[in-house]
């Protein structure tokens, strides 16, 4: 089954979505303003701001306990910030609940899979939908078929997006049969069943082989574009990040410590002191 208009309908590249300016500039997608996370006596966050633009791959970048996860969590509102604020189309989100952000179009993947073993590849990724059904109890009840409608409809985009991420002969079977770097891809694809403008990447190529980080790359462009999503990647594997990034974002200590090209960063010296002297 291939991707049809009706299963996963996004426009066509000549009539995207227009980026917004504000005063002649570029505003941001996404946009962290003085953000301060802390627990205890620990600063995860100290005051980092940063911001991510529409259909961009831009990579978060840093040592282990820069701060990276952190940011994600504040994100999705896995974590409250001590200080500072987050706007999302112009939309202050810091304040919102975890639904919410999913219902605004914010969607992410985890460090360590969070996928159902028990239930089929098909009935992880509709979780990822669940939140777009429109249909309540009392129409479940009382008129079944609108809600037998509805599901048939979100699981043929459900279908169209395993299809995409080449998973379509696997969308039966248990997850707990998949090799790893299927599971990966599964959970792109949950995150891509809730409609996201954003999408985040939380060290997507770790435990991939080689080749599987290089076809992964291509996965990740190839999503980008036929979904129109920006991408926000954390990521250690650099050759991943130098093919698939047109921008990084750098944190150490829960700083932002530069921003800008993959070549412009691998020259900075703050950045190369931060990877203990070694060059990117």
């Amino acid at each position: 089954m291939s991707c049809s208009e009706n299963s996963f309908t996004r426009l066509p590249a000549s009539d995207a979505r227009p980026q917004s300016t504000v005063a002649g500039r570029v505003a941001p997608l996404i946009e962290v303003q003085d953000a301060h996370v802390q627990f205890g006596g620990v600063r995860a966050l100290a005051g980092v701001s940063c911001a991510v633009y529409r259909n961009e791959i831009c990579g978060l970048i840093g040592p282990n306990g820069a701060g990276k996860t952190t940011l994600f969590n504040c994100i999705t509102r896995l974590y409250d910030l001590t200080a500072g604020s987050i706007t999302f189309t112009g939309q202050r989100i810091d304040r919102l609940s975890a639904d919410q952000i999913i219902r605004l179009g914010i969607a992410r993947t985890f460090q360590n899979l969070g996928l159902y073993t028990g239930m089929t590849v098909l009935e992880n990724v509709a979780l990822g939908a669940h939140h777009r059904y429109r249909t309540g109890f009392v129409d479940v009840i009382a008129r079944p078929w609108l809600a037998d409608a509805e599901e048939k409809q979100h699981l043929e985009e459900c279908r169209a997006i395993l299809d995409e991420l080449d998973l379509a002969r696997v969308a039966e079977e248990s997850a707990g049969n998949l090799p790893f770097g299927s599971l990966k891809r599964v959970e792109i694809a949950r995150a891509l069943a809730s409609h996201p403008q954003l999408l985040l990447l939380d060290e997507p190529a770790a435990g991939l082989t080689h080749s599987e980080v290089a076809r992964f790359g291509r996965l990740i462009e190839r999503i980008r574009k036929r979904f129109e999503v920006t991408v926000l990647l954390v990521e250690h594997n650099m050759n991943l990040v130098m093919e698939l990034c047109g921008r990084l974002l750098v944190l150490n200590f829960g700083q932002l410590l530069a921003e800008g090209t993959f070549a412009e960063i691998r020259r900075d010296p703050a950045v190369i002191s931060a990877y203990l002297g070694e060059t990117l």
